[in-house]
């Protein structure tokens, strides 16, 4: 069955679609900064709502 969903993001999905590199986002979830992210066994995923909601955060800090 297929969900009408978008598909979580990886660790390079997330570099690509903010354009940073993949070991500031490591170094930023090891400080607990940046969006959060979901632990699925030894991988880490990111809800695109989620990063757009942590965007948004950081813009309405500024």
């Amino acid at each position: 069955m297929l969900h009408n969903k978008e598909r979580l993001w990886t660790i390079n999905d997330l570099a690509e679609y903010l354009g940073i590199p993949r070991n500031t986002l490591y170094a930023w979830r090891a400080q607990g900064y940046g969006p959060k992210g979901v632990r699925m066994g030894k991988y880490v995923r990111y809800s695109p709502e989620d990063v757009d909601l942590w965007l948004a955060q950081m813009k309405a800090s500024v």
